[in-house]
């Protein structure tokens, strides 16, 4: 009698589905309050939206994924992080509007199922959760043989926040003298690894293992420090300061995210002796031979977030960030748009 086709035998393991709900259920519960009450597994997740201190709440949400980052995770066959960069992502974009997260979905797709070993990218986006204030809400596992390597995998995730209307942080009121705050970052975040792959794995032929100079640690190491999320950093700042404008510098750099928030009558010029190169973006530069330009349209250059203020809270928001762990600096100001201006100039 010929061997019956199954799901299984086709590459879908079922069984071990099942096995990876069981295991995310605690993670997934770790980052809700003892009040809330949500049954994970079920088609759909609940959240209820009677908070307290919102009159006329206003949801917004982002999504996105980690990108080819996700590769040295592959090779370094290390899983914990980039759950981390996950969510990151997606509710520093949230908190530039002013908005607190409130729940985070998850998207994970890969060839084959390993539970055991999966589980610690799940740990990775709870972990993010807790820290950014919101709950893991749910997500989607899905069982895709044939479509991706052997042991490879792609996340995507969405958050959902809510604000105040009266709150919202758009950058419609930023003025020229006002002045951009650079808040550091914690190295490459989840961008530019196309670029960083091909001038270091590539073009270099560095292995993870090794230390080039001037770095302090391994590169597989520094490759994948996760994203520093600015969430309780940020909405802290905004109750005693006035934000006019916040940008999260991710794909785009310096060059292509700082515009986004700025009104077209205004520009922007930044000091570039403000702009100092992390070692793994200085190893990028000089030994891929990239135009110092070309760093600030594709890296953030160690500036994780901008916040543009009044010159007058300069200093003050400066020294409340210290608070939080978050070294930040005067990078520049706003000024107006002439005719010929360049929206942003390095001076």
């Amino acid at each position: 009698m010929p061997k019956k086709t199954t799901y299984r035998s086709s590459g879908v393991d079922i069984d071990a589905g099942n096995r990876f709900i069981e295991l995310i259920k605690p993670i997934a519960r770790s980052t809700q309050p003892r009040s809330y009450s949500n049954n994970i597994g079920l088609f759909a997740g609940s959240f209820p939206l009677s908070i307290k201190g919102y009159k006329n709440p206003i949801l917004l949400s982002s999504a996105d994924g980690v990108g080819t980052k996700l590769k040295i995770a592959f090779m370094s066959k290390k899983l914990d992080t980039v759950g981390i960069d996950l969510v990151a992502m997606n509710v520093n974009d949230i908190v530039t509007s002013g908005a607190k997260p409130l729940f985070f979905l998850d998207y994970f797709s890969t060839s084959r199922l390993r539970p055991e070993e999966d589980i610690n990218i799940v740990k990775g986006i709870a972990k993010g959760c807790r820290e950014a204030g919101c709950i893991l809400l749910g997500g989607e596992t899905a069982e895709i043989p044939g479509f991706y390597k052997k042991d490879e995998f792609d996340l995507a995730g969405f958050a959902v926040g809510i604000v105040d209307k009266k709150d919202i942080i758009d950058g419609k009121s930023v003025r020229p003298g006002d002045v951009l705050i650079g808040i550091e970052s914690n190295g490459l975040h989840s961008n530019g690894y196309s670029l960083a792959r091909k001038v270091l794995l590539g073009k270099n032929r560095f292995k993870l293992a090794d230390k080039p100079k001037p770095l302090g640690k391994t590169l597989g190491e520094e490759l994948l420090k996760p994203t520093r999320i600015y969430v309780n950093s940020v909405l802290s700042l905004i109750k005693k300061y006035e934000i006019k404008s916040i940008s999260h510098i991710t794909g785009g750099g310096l060059l292509g995210n700082i515009p986004r928030v700025i009104p077209g009558s205004c520009s922007i010029q930044i000091d570039s002796s403000k702009i100092k190169l992390p070692p793994i973006m200085k190893l990028i530069m000089d030994s891929g031979n990239i135009e110092i330009r070309e760093m600030y349209r594709t890296f953030n250059c160690g500036i994780g977030m901008v916040l543009v203020v009044p010159a007058t809270v300069a200093d003050k928001v400066i020294k409340f960030l210290v608070k939080y762990k978050n070294r930040s600096r005067i990078i520049g100001e706003i000024v107006k748009t002439g005719s010929d201006t360049e929206r942003v100039e390095f001076i």
